[in-house]
């Protein structure tokens, strides 16, 4: 419960401050492109969550393997669509230290994702190994 609650937290704050941004903002190529990429990979990043299900946790964790839906083409697509949907955001905000952040954030995200490739298959062994060979990031 307290998952999804945050989920829609997330989608809130997202929609709040992209209104604000189209409101007051002028608008130059890096704005149309951050939005264009934010509101491709946005609804993807809720589609993988929500895919996800109740496997989703915030520290890494086997609880099942999923390999439905996206997870049939890419390992990890909430890290991915949840960056690329954030990258967008900033770059359609215009705040270029809140891009710069972002890029520091990027090497943490690639830290998670080692980190749950490894409990993965320490929980999973051949069955991972084949998932990962048939499956993008």
């Amino acid at each position: 419960m307290l998952k999804q609650i945050l989920l829609w937290v997330d989608v809130a704050a997202f929609v709040i401050v992209l209104a604000i941004d189209i409101a007051f903002r002028s608008h130059t190529i890096y704005w149309f492109i951050g939005l264009t990429l934010a509101a491709a990979t946005f609804p993807l990043w809720i589609i993988a969550r929500l895919q996800l299900g109740s496997a989703f946790s915030v520290k890494a964790q086997a609880q099942r393997l999923v390999t439905s839906g996206l997870y049939s083409r890419i390992r990890h697509p909430i890290y991915l669509f949840g960056c690329l949907a954030m990258f967008g955001a900033f770059l359609a905000l215009q705040i270029w230290v809140i891009v710069a952040i972002w890029l520091a954030i990027v090497p943490i995200e690639l830290v998670r994702i080692r980190r749950e490739n490894r409990v993965l298959r320490a929980a999973f062994g051949d069955a991972y190994e084949r998932y990962r060979y048939t499956t993008w990031f």
